[in-house]
């Protein structure tokens, strides 16, 4: 038997490569006719690297992004509030990582169709339905363009990895209805541009209400330039009424550039940035209230299906990703069985709930609110408005939460067992 996996995004493909890694056989379903490299910038966390590296990809991740050095805050006017060494800058025995999503995606995905073969992802099969069998679950899949049956298989697990929009997880909450929308926006693009400050660095400024992140996500290109990843953001009141859950939607720069005209530091040029982004998408800021359960049976959640966030703190991918590897361990210490699904989740609900929450009071970033509240006609030295112990509790508070702290995350042992293996031993 199998294990079934609907999805595949980077959290299906990731559990793809680790039950692979040890043996356990699965089969990834996936809605769309093609995977295709989507997306803009996103950073791997370095607890997630880790567990990438131990399927075998740093090199891979190398070659295609950039190892993060540094992370830092500014105001609004450019002004310097907190910044702190990431990856193995910070010591950490692993790197950050920023890269196009898009890129990451298709590294799992060869590397899936390389070590699994072909016939491992199985694309226009979004499934309809699923039911309990005495030997597992039983899914029934369709073209979801055609609306013809695609085929029905069965497995002794179904793992639902399909996303914010899960079909598994609206057939197990009926009624929950749409994702959440707090009242922001995101206007995201790439910009070929020259390197600042570090070359490595990852800067967020503004504040809550209006707030522009950027990070490079390659290293020079032919050109002298480096792809530039960038997010512009802003909060609009509650009764606002926007264009929502379109996420491929072309951004339109007049309705949001006007509000970065003055943002020109001089590290950075924010709207000479927006204005020559070589593509720019539009995203609302949407999550999902956390459940109180992700498994049912030999079903369960995984991903943005059990955790949707918002995209602070860098960690919708990278707990994607240690979902996986968790789910793993436990198939390896009970077998494909319920009882595998509930210690992976007895483990992982709990720790990304708090994540959800603490993401929803801004995550590190309230930092630049907090400044923003207390100077907001600014001020020459941060320590004039938050202490450095403020600052350090606010950063060492999110590391703890999100589960990489440097010298825990240092002192502790591979979630997944290193089995001595040819899927490892041939791993690029």
């Amino acid at each position: 038997m199998t294990i079934l996996i609907a999805g595949g995004g980077i959290g299906g493909l990731t559990l793809a490569l680790s039950l692979h890694q040890v043996g356990i056989p699965c089969r990834v379903f996936e809605s769309v006719p093609e995977l295709k490299p989507l997306g803009v910038g996103i950073n791997v966390l370095p607890h997630a690297v880790r567990e990438l590296t131990e399927l075998g990809l740093l090199d891979k991740l190398d070659a295609a992004g950039v190892r993060t050095g540094e992370l830092a805050y500014f105001s609004k006017r450019g002004k310097p509030i907190w910044s702190e060494p990431r990856g193995l800058d910070a010591g950490y025995k692993w790197p950050q990582v920023s890269i196009h999503r898009g890129v990451l995606h298709h590294i799992l995905l060869d590397a899936v169709i390389e070590r699994l073969g072909r016939d491992a992802v199985l694309n226009n099969h979004h499934l309809a339905d699923f039911t309990s069998t005495p030997e597992g679950v039983s899914a029934r899949f369709i073209d979801k363009a055609s609306g013809q049956d695609a085929g029905t298989y069965e497995g002794t697990l179904l793992i639902a990895a399909d996303g914010i929009h899960s079909a598994i997880r609206a057939k197990l909450y009926p009624g929950e209805g749409a994702p959440i929308w707090n009242g922001r926006i995101l206007w995201r693009g790439i910009t070929e541009s020259d390197a600042f400050l570090s070359g490595r660095t990852m800067i967020m400024a503004g504040h809550e209400s209006l707030k522009f992140v950027c990070y490079p996500i390659s290293g020079e290109l032919p050109n002298g330039k480096r792809r530039i990843n960038w997010i512009a953001e802003r909060y609009f009141p509650p009764e606002h009424q926007w264009r929502r859950e379109d996420y491929n939607r072309a951004a339109k720069l007049d309705e949001f550039l006007p509000w970065f005209e003055d943002w020109r530091f001089d590290w950075l040029d924010v709207p000479s940035l927006i204005r020559t982004a070589s593509q720019a998408y539009e995203y609302p800021l949407v999550d999902r209230d956390p459940v109180d359960r992700w498994t049912f049976g030999n079903v369960t959640l995984l991903g943005d299906a059990a955790h949707p966030m918002y995209p602070i703190g860098s960690n919708g991918a990278s707990q994607a990703i240690l979902d996986a590897r968790v789910l793993t361990r436990e198939i390896l210490n009970h077998g494909e069985t319920a009882a595998a699904l509930q210690a992976y989740e007895a483990e992982r609900r709990p720790a990304t709930t708090e994540l959800v929450k603490l993401n929803r009071r801004n995550g590190p970033e309230q930092v630049m609110q907090l400044v923003e509240e207390r100077a907001p006609n600014g001020f020459n030295v941060v320590t004039e408005v938050m202490s450095q112990q403020e600052l350090e509790d606010v950063a060492n508070t999110y590391k703890r939460v999100a589960g990489f702290q440097v010298e825990a995350l240092n002192a502790k042992p591979p979630i997944v067992p290193r089995p001595e293996t040819p899927a490892m031993s041939s791993a690029g």
